[in-house]
């Protein structure tokens, strides 16, 4: 442990946080977490409704990294299922396996859409679109620009908000490419092979109490080791002082004092509350987030539809995700004969749906649910939102412009690390998140030396290591 390092504030309970807490606890340090929600896990969070689990959307594990799946094992035990995976995609009344295969795409595109694609993907081999700055270019280029807006267009505009146009490449770079369903389109539509990708798994590891019960073992951990969480508790600001020490102020005017800060609120929070010079302010005010509106329906049956989650791309549709959270473990739901689904909306603060009434919300979504055909006839018995701040951090064009100024800024503060989803503005899996809070409290702990600003962008598995219904297995 570095010597001067002896008490460490975490802000945020999430799965970078808690992670690094629950690190640093183990090795000694005296951790506190703050966390403004009621419950620990952030966007990863369970909670109880209609008598059953249900989480904040739906939320696998799945890792081939060593050093995640330690943690994983240490943590969950035994408690844990595999599931076996089942995701399509909905597009305009017809149902797509995701990822694709020739079979289902080529019937369900049909003939004369599939000759459409494939003479769209020859175009764009021939004449390449020349600036591939924008999402938008970056996929037409390499898939053609029919497949583009078959499987791509929509339902990215719909969780970001902007046009793909507008969307920089390097969402595409870091995750589309990442997916077997590209390889899968190209071999449904256009022949020859496809490689399947090892994030788009035929089975996962799921938490029997759902995935946040995860993050409450990890806190009962955490507080095992001596470390502190406040729940209910909000951050203002944090600052750096000439003592060397890192001062956390609350929402309550109190502060906190310690040796070193493991930031995950917001980034944007986290630097105009450092009282920054001019230049970065500007810069990071230039980065926006995405909003979640989540909304639960409860509906009569429990054999509604066999996916653990469906991707809308429907243009028709303004939902863009729909999670049936009866198809994942059945400690989730019990005894209860009714389905718990969870439909997906995004919006930003201005927007006019993120301070509807929550009964017009549900509303909508009861007429989408409807519209799609997954539930039939069966009734809706009833419906519950839930907002998210700040829950996706958005790459428009030429973010980077914006964003590394700020990184730089943050790492010339040595009492201040800045991890996870909100916190790193990257667009992280539960699994990336978890990382950054090992490799954060690894460096604090003097022990390395990561640039967690890589972690999900340059991030590439190093050895090939699963979860699997036996626990951690070596991958073959």
């Amino acid at each position: 442990m570095a010597e001067l390092v002896k008490a460490v504030g975490v802000i945020g309970a999430g799965p970078a946080g808690l992670t690094a807490a629950y690190e640093l606890a183990k090795a000694g340090v005296a951790v506190e977490v703050f966390e403004g929600a009621d419950r620990v896990g952030g966007m990863a969070a369970s909670f109880d409704l209609w008598g059953q689990i249900v989480d904040f959307g739906p939320h696998r594990f799945f890792s081939t990294d060593p050093v995640v799946n330690r943690v994983w094992s240490e943590v969950i035990g035994d408690d844990y299922d595999m599931v076996d995976r089942l995701t399509r995609i909905y597009y305009k009344g017809k149902f797509f396996d995701y990822p694709l295969k020739a079979f289902n795409a080529l019937f369900g595109l049909g003939v004369f859409q599939s000759t459409l694609c494939v003479a769209s993907y020859a175009a764009a081999r021939f004449f390449p679109r020349k600036d591939e700055g924008s999402f938008e270019n970056w996929v037409a280029n390499r898939f053609g620009y029919r497949l583009y807006s078959i499987f791509f267009k929509s339902y990215s505009e719909k969780l970001w908000g902007i046009s793909c146009s507008e969307l920089d490449a390097d969402f595409a770079a870091q995750r589309i490419k990442k997916l077997s369903l590209i390889e899968a389109i190209k071999a449904a539509v256009l022949g020859g092979g496809g490689s399947k990708h090892k994030t788009l798994v035929d089975q996962f590891a799921y938490p029997r109490r759902g995935t946040g019960s995860f993050y409450e073992k990890m806190a009962e951990r955490i507080v095992e080791h001596g470390g502190r969480i406040h729940l209910r508790t909000r951050v203002r600001s944090v600052s750096h002082r000439e003592t060397g020490e890192a001062e956390i102020v609350l929402t309550d005017g109190s502060v906190r004092r310690f040796d070193h800060v493991v930031s995950s609120m917001p980034l944007t929070d986290l630097v105009l509350g450092l009282n920054p010079p001019e230049e970065i302010a500007q810069k990071v005010q230039r980065l926006r987030y995405r909003n979640t509106i989540l909304v639960y329906l409860e509906i009569q049956g429990d054999h509604l539809f066999p996916d653990q989650w469906i991707y809308v791309h429907s243009p028709d549709l303004d939902t863009g995700r729909i999670t049936n959270f009866r198809n994942w473990v059945p400690t989730l739901y019990g005894d209860k004969p009714n389905t718990i689904v969870c439909m997906e909306f995004w919006s930003y603060d201005a927007d006019a749906v993120w301070t509807v009434a929550d009964e017009a919300t549900v509303e909508r979504a009861k007429s989408e649910m409807l519209s799609t055909g997954l539930v039939g006839d069966a009734r809706i018995l009833g419906g519950h939102v839930v907002r998210l701040r700040k829950s996706y951090p958005v790459y428009n064009r030429g973010y980077r412009d914006n964003l590394a100024p700020v990184e730089r800024y943050l790492s010339g503060i040595p009492t201040l690390t800045a991890i996870g989803r909100y916190g790193a503005f990257k667009y992280n899996n539960q699994d990336h998140s978890i990382l950054m809070g090992v490799y954060a409290a690894q460096n604090i702990l003097g022990q390395t030396q990561h640039n967690l600003w890589a972690i999900n962008t340059d991030y590439e598995y190093q050895e090939g290591a699963k979860i699997a219904d036996t626990g951690l297995q070596k991958q073959q």
